[in-house]
């Protein structure tokens, strides 16, 4: 495993992790239409971060929708 990243480094992933985001958030989530971005963030952060912040973009999405839905039991879903 390499040293941890340098502060120029994180500041590089992060911002590409926040502009790959920004493009999911302006396509619904379709990945293909921001795959260039994709590309940058995976190729600007160590493989883990990239992992972490995959799940960690699941999880807020998750979350938000909590927020905004409130819970719905799996069970109950596509039963109108």
């Amino acid at each position: 495993m390499s040293a941890a990243p340098t502060m120029e480094e994180r500041k590089a992933c992060w911002g590409a992790r926040d502009e790959f985001w920004q493009c999911l958030d302006r396509h619904a989530d379709d990945a293909s239409k921001c795959e260039k971005l994709r590309l940058s963030f995976e190729s600007r952060c160590p493989q883990q971060w990239v992992k972490y912040f995959d799940k960690r973009r699941d999880f807020l999405k998750y979350k938000r929708k909590l927020e905004t839905e409130g819970y719905h039991p799996p069970e109950a879903a596509g039963k109108s």
